[in-house]
């Protein structure tokens, strides 16, 4: 059997591999410590789940309009309007099956042979396979811990080719939680316009996760100009912990919006119909219970980090935002692959590998879990570092 070259240009995501392998060990009895998911250990908000069941209840169980219920449109425009500054229309959105086919679809609707896209390294893991699967070239640029692993003005501009289609920006980041200030988006925002062609798509999914002085602004929020290059992706999976339910969207302007529902409407159609109305209800209803889960991720947030810091020859980035702790494990002399592999059969802990976010000297922790995992984990790698003596 033949298959199509594509597959071959693209690993398996690591991230679902490595937390597959522990959900299997946990079924075997196997007491882990896992780290491996960027998955909300909270149930999803009762007002959300309340409002599906009515929704059923009312037989909303029907195809819809591939694009997404008008009324979760309004609903993500008013959002988008209140909330970020950004002047969209239920018409510039677009509800996706997830953040992520959010940008799967912009991908296969922007992208073509010889267009490249450009993405800051450590990256989700998931970017650069995209570019890929749309026939792209990612250009991946280099930031460092020192710099608090956002690219520079500088940097980008290097980066811009004429073969340059798109920026790939997100923040607060997926795997390092760092976060750009108003004024470093400000400043790349003006290297975006001083270009007559690049796109930016801002994947703003963890937006609410913030913690201490942090601030989140919205590229296209900068002025009107930007908001014409600017795609927005987000979603309710990290905020309102929706992760199963498959509900995000995009908004950009409207004929951008248009190719991606043609392309929608020939892959996936509607969205989970009863779904978008638990979405409604998590953007209309009190946001209490988004603040009560960044409260709990901010202490676990401060444990892990001193905790895990305090481990020679490991060294943390301390996140402004997300629920991840990227962690520099070079002075073990040991790959990001190798050092996972090992925790998890020696110790029983998953992290997943820098390798997968494009930087072996690093792996990735997950603190979307209890407080008694986070310490016991700990602990584990506490001692298998110790190990390696």
């Amino acid at each position: 059997m033949k298959l199509a070259a594509r597959v071959d240009r693209v690993p398996p995501s690591m991230t679902l591999a490595i937390s597959a392998k522990a959900k299997a060990m946990q079924a075997e009895g196997i007491d882990v410590c896992s780290f491996s998911a960027g998955e909300p250990d909270f149930p999803t908000p009762a007002h959300v789940v309340e409002a599906a069941k009515t929704a059923l209840d009312n037989g909303k169980t029907r195809y819809g309009p591939a694009a997404g219920e008008p009324e979760l449109r309004e609903a993500i425009a008013r959002k988008l309007q209140k909330e970020n500054n950004l002047d969209y229309q239920a018409e510039n959105t677009i509800v996706t099956n997830g953040g992520k086919y959010s940008l799967f679809n912009l991908m296969q609707t922007l992208i073509e042979e010889g267009d490249e896209v450009i993405i800051p390294s450590p990256y989700w893991l998931s970017y650069p396979e995209m570019v890929k699967l749309a026939g792209g070239t990612p250009v991946l640029v280099d930031t460092s811990m020192e710099n608090g692993y956002k690219i520079t003005p500088e940097q980008l501009e290097k980066a811009i080719t004429p073969q340059s289609k798109l920026f790939v920006l997100n923040s607060p980041s997926n795997p390092t939680g760092a976060v750009y200030s108003p004024e470093e988006i400000r400043a790349l925002a003006d290297v975006i316009l001083a270009d007559d062609k690049l796109l930016v798509v801002s994947d703003e999914i963890y937006e609410k996760i913030l913690y201490g002085d942090a601030k989140h602004l919205s590229i296209g929020a900068v002025n009107p100009q930007m908001l014409e290059r600017t795609i927005t992706s987000n979603g309710f999976a990290k905020s309102h912990s929706m992760t199963g339910w498959r509900v995000g969207y995009a908004a950009a302007p409207v004929e951008i919006i248009k190719a991606m529902t043609k392309i929608q409407g020939h892959s996936t159609s509607n969205v989970c119909t009863f779904a978008q109305y638990g979405a409604i209800a998590a953007l209309d209803s009190s946001q209490d219970c988004v603040a009560e889960m960044v409260e709990a991720f901010a202490k676990r947030r401060t444990y892990i980090y001193e905790a895990v810091d305090a481990i020679p020859k490991l060294s943390c980035f301390k996140p402004d935002g997300a629920f991840y702790l990227y962690v520099d494990i070079s002075q073990t002399g040991m790959g990001s692959l190798e050092f996972c592999e090992k925790l998890l059969e020696t110790k029983h802990v998953a992290a997943i590998p820098g390798v997968a976010f494009g930087t072996d000297n690093c792996i990735r922790f997950s603190y979307a879990t209890g407080m008694p995992t986070i310490e016991e984990g700990v602990r584990r790698l506490a001692e298998f570092v110790d190990s390696l003596k």
